[in-house]
């Protein structure tokens, strides 16, 4: 059971030994401006590989339940589907449902364990497989693999990581699952954080805020929902930043301009440091370097964001 891309390399590793008897994955969706139907990326794979796909909605419906049952399924295997399952649909196989979640449980349970590894700057996670039960990423732990978060690491970078990683490691768990080679831990709820769901207000740039943070952020939220602020009543996305030294008096918003070291360029004071641009893009604009922005926009310097 998955939806995304970062859900592939287990799919294929698994495919390769064991038999998967159906893929489930995420209804298809409407995409774009000519709101095209979009298949999921595992249901594309899935159908390559000749596995029969099934897309409810939920499992609300007994029917649902069901007909998953008449798979017999020996395990249910589940990598980012973004369906909830419930108490019925866990209780169908015998070895239980596993679940591949991208943080070194109980650290980051919830949607979003990548982003909020980042954003609070750490500099380690992994990849932690577990039994599923009612809770959210509550259950025992059946394997760690731990992997470094590097300066550069983005969501996309290291989520993508992350999944190769588990696509190595799936496969020898779930035969020493099998084989009951592996004794689940217990999580200790005390130590328990949690990553929500990210929506798009989350991007917003509050400049009081320590240009670590938004640093930080920026990087969390790539590639969506990114940061953002407005200039002259448009929506400014700065596609790529990062905390630079500056000693000059500047309010929080106020941009500053900057000697052109590492095509910085410009920055934006915060409420600790300031943030120097590198790339940035204007509502119904190209995205360009923060160079070519000034160049064209001469009276960005000195400006207070958001304007």
């Amino acid at each position: 059971m998955g939806t995304p891309e970062i859900s592939l390399p287990v799919l294929r590793a698994v495919a390769k030994e064991h038999e998967v008897a159906a893929v489930y994955t995420r209804p298809d969706a409407s995409s774009g401006r000519g709101r095209e139907v979009v298949q999921s990326p595992v249901k594309k794979e899935a159908l390559q590989l000749g596995i029969p796909v099934m897309q409810p909605a939920n499992f609300k419906d007994s029917h649902t339940v069901s007909a998953l049952q008449a798979f017999r399924p020996e395990l249910i295997l589940v990598v980012a589907y973004g369906v909830i399952l419930p108490k019925t649909v866990l209780a169908v196989p015998p070895l239980g449902a596993v679940n591949v979640h991208f943080s070194i449980l109980p650290r980051y349970r919830g949607a979003s364990p990548v982003a909020g590894a980042i954003l609070a700057g750490d500099r380690f996670t992994g990849v932690s497989i577990m039994l599923m039960e009612a809770g959210i990423d509550t259950g025992p732990v059946l394997s760690v693999s731990q992997v470094p978060i590097f300066s550069w690491d983005n969501t996309l970078s290291l989520s993508r990581r992350l999944a190769g990683i588990s696509g190595g490691v799936t496969g020898e768990v779930l035969a020493a699952w099998r084989n009951k080679e592996i004794v689940p831990r217990l999580q200790d709820g005390s130590r328990a954080t949690y990553s929500g769901i990210i929506r798009k207000e989350d991007g917003a740039i509050s400049w009081e805020e320590e240009a670590g943070l938004i640093w930080r952020k920026a990087k969390a939220y790539f590639p969506w929902p990114g940061i953002y602020t407005t200039w002259r009543g448009k929506i400014l996305k700065l596609t790529e930043v990062e905390p630079v030294p500056y000693e000059g008096p500047a309010e929080p918003g106020q941009v500053v301009k900057l000697e052109c070291g590492a095509d910085i360029c410009a920055g934006v004071a915060t409420g600790k440091g300031l943030l120097g641009i590198r790339r940035i893009q204007l509502e119904g604009k190209k995205e360009v370097t923060i160079t070519e922005f000034v160049r064209g926009q001469r009276e960005f310097i000195g400006s207070i964001l958001p304007d």
